[in-house]
């Protein structure tokens, strides 16, 4: 069973990206008073780790060696008040940083969110949802430590680090040298290491990606799957989904605490090589016991660092992937946008021009080729022809969801490529075959159409359209939950609901694709008396494979290979008998004998 699901739309780069990381940071910048305040927290914290063990040398050759037990109390009270603030310090820090993090996730979270809802309708006819879902949150999230990671962990231990080499080298440069005879040994295996890691990490999100997208598509279609009793074929998919997820996500983690073994193996050996030394220059009167002793610690501390810097590369190695497929939806460029000098368009009286208009999905077959017509303000006109012949693009080209290749849509004689896309489709009432419902009752979702419309005005346009008698019959009435995607309703029902948001926008231009394709003979009449109130006044066209609905249809546009062939009414259309009167003549004998 194959799927775009599993279809693998990512390309990434072998090597770590700094501008990706750069790019990332970017978003720490309004936060500099709370960094700044951590960094100051941290600095605190450094400079308590950088002083115990001069203390601990202290109280060894000094105090311990000349039982001065007075001096030793003292210096144990002020160690204790030292790492009482220390630790005060570190907690607060923990929680700044961690605010910041959760502040930088919703913002990015937030621009990724309103990024993709201006991309056009391309970028989602070559996407699962699940996959776009998958960005949003299991991406943005994986990025939390990241950031945490940068500025308390990072940034303080490398200075931890730089001073514990500096006072290494002042205290003991042979020792100090000693202890640092694994550092090249452990960069060159880290620097390995990630390349396989980062890798693996990209894999993973990818085999996770395409288990969001099924989860998404099988139950958005569970109606199918159940009604095929398909369940055994979709929970096989799952599963193997599934274990595919959970191979690369254990091929990751290998590759993840390979980091710590080698840290944890370099920092062993380069301690065992330190008291070895150490040793020898102790048994030789070079260095005291208390200098052995600090001097260990600082070992200890030297390594502690090593192991902070290799774990925030590792969780940058880890995490990149995610930033990158995050970045990746960001630089998409929407094809449809507001050209530079675009104009306001203002109140229309709905006069619609196409001029010479060809055009294509994805620059492969023409849908259409060539097509020229006018429809005056107020004029009701059907599209008809078999599907795929071009009549749902036309429509769509109208609210400039596409651009045509060749060619110049007008509305009241200005070109839409030349006019905000907001003041072309606020005048604009499309009303589609999926006659999409929201989660919330059946008022929200009528006042969809025009968010402060009153509940009288709600009430109206349902009545108008004949939707009212039904609502009313529902245990709630208008504030009924209709349950995701309008569960609760049928399909009539929901166009019925779909009808009453339409008109409730006021448009100037309305557009009715298959809008009335789910309702019955008896239902179909209640609405044709509500689309006759809806017309009036209005610019509209109408797609309908049910002839029967079009025939008061001031223009009938007969399309067919992308071209528009006959265009009449219902009874002069009837009366060329050509390919109009063919398709009436097909549906006729179809619902006849059907009958």
């Amino acid at each position: 069973m194959s799927r775009n699901t599993f279809r693998e739309d990512e390309k990434h780069q072998e090597t770590v990206n700094f501008k990706i990381i750069i790019r990332l940071f970017k978003y720490l910048a309004p936060y500099k008073a709370e960094v700044a305040q951590t960094l100051l927290l941290m600095a605190v914290v450094v400079a308590v780790s950088l002083v115990t063990p001069l203390l601990l040398r202290l109280a060894i050759n000094d105090y311990i060696a000349r039982e001065n037990i007075r001096g030793l109390v003292m210096l144990g009270v002020i160690m204790s008040l030292i790492y009482l603030a220390a630790m005060i310090c570190s907690r607060r820090r923990i929680l700044i940083m961690s605010q910041v993090s959760a502040n930088i996730l919703l913002k990015i979270r937030q621009d990724l969110f309103a990024h993709i809802q201006k991309l056009s309708f391309s970028f989602f006819d070559s996407r699962p949802v699940g996959k776009i879902l998958a960005r949003i949150i299991s991406d943005v999230n994986s990025l939390g430590d990241l950031f945490t990671s940068a500025v308390t962990n990072l940034i303080p231990e490398a200075v931890l680090l730089t001073a514990v080499v500096t006072i290494m080298l002042v205290l003991n440069w042979k020792l100090a040298l000693a202890g640092l005879v694994m550092l090249p040994f452990l960069s060159l295996a880290l620097f390995l290491i990630q390349i396989t890691s980062r890798k693996r990490w990209r894999e993973f999100r990818k085999k996770r990606s395409n288990l969001n997208a099924f989860v998404h598509e099988d139950y958005s279609g569970i109606r199918v799957v159940q009604s095929f009793t398909r369940e055994k074929k979709t929970e096989a998919i799952f599963s193997e989904l599934s274990l595919t997820v959970a191979r690369s996500f254990i091929d990751a983690i290998k590759f993840a605490n390979a980091f710590w073994v080698v840290v944890e193996l370099s920092w062993g050996i380069g301690s065992l090589i330190v008291f070895w030394f150490g040793t020898r220059l102790l048994a030789a009167g070079e260095i005291l016991i208390g200098d052995l002793v600090a001097f260990t610690g600082y070992i200890t501390m030297f390594w502690r660092p090593i192991m902070s810097i290799s774990d925030f590369y590792n969780i940058l190695v880890t995490n990149l992937s995610g930033a990158e497929r995050i970045f990746e939806i960001m630089d998409i460029e929407p094809d449809i946008v507001n050209a530079p000098d675009a104009v306001e368009l203002p109140e229309i009286v709905g006069d619609v021009t196409f001029d010479h208009v060809t055009f294509a999905y994805d620059d492969s077959e023409i849908v259409l080729d060539d097509v020229s017509f006018t429809v005056k303000a107020g004029e009701t006109v059907a599209l008809v022809g078999h599907t795929g012949s071009g009549k749902t693009t036309i429509v769509n080209l109208i609210s400039r969801f596409y651009d045509p290749q060749q060619g110049r849509v007008l509305v009241d004689g200005y070109d839409i490529k030349k006019v905000t896309l907001e003041s072309l489709r606020r005048q604009m009432g499309v009303m589609t075959q999926d006659t999409f419902m929201f989660s919330g009752s059946i008022k929200e979702n009528i006042r969809y159409g025009r968010l402060d419309a009153t509940d009288e005005e709600v009430i109206k346009a349902a009545k108008t359209v004949n939707a009212h008698d039904f609502i009313m019959k529902l245990e709630k009435g208008y504030d009924t939950d209709v349950n995701e995607r309008g569960s609760r309703l049928s399909m009539g029902q929901r166009q019925l609901i779909a009808l009453a948001r339409a008109l409730l926008a006021d448009p100037r231009i309305l557009i009715l694709d298959e809008a009335t394709s789910s309702i019955d003979t008896q239902t179909e009449k209640l609405v044709q008396e509500g689309l006759n109130r809806l017309f009036a006044g209005r610019t509209s066209f109408v797609i309908a494979h049910r002839l029967s609905t079009i025939r008061n249809a001031d223009r009938i546009f007969v399309i067919e290979d992308g071209r528009i062939k006959e265009t009449g009414t219902h009874r002069e259309l009837l009366a060329q008998r050509g390919r109009y009167f063919q398709l009436y003549q097909a549906q006729y004998r179809f619902l006849h004998e059907g009958a």
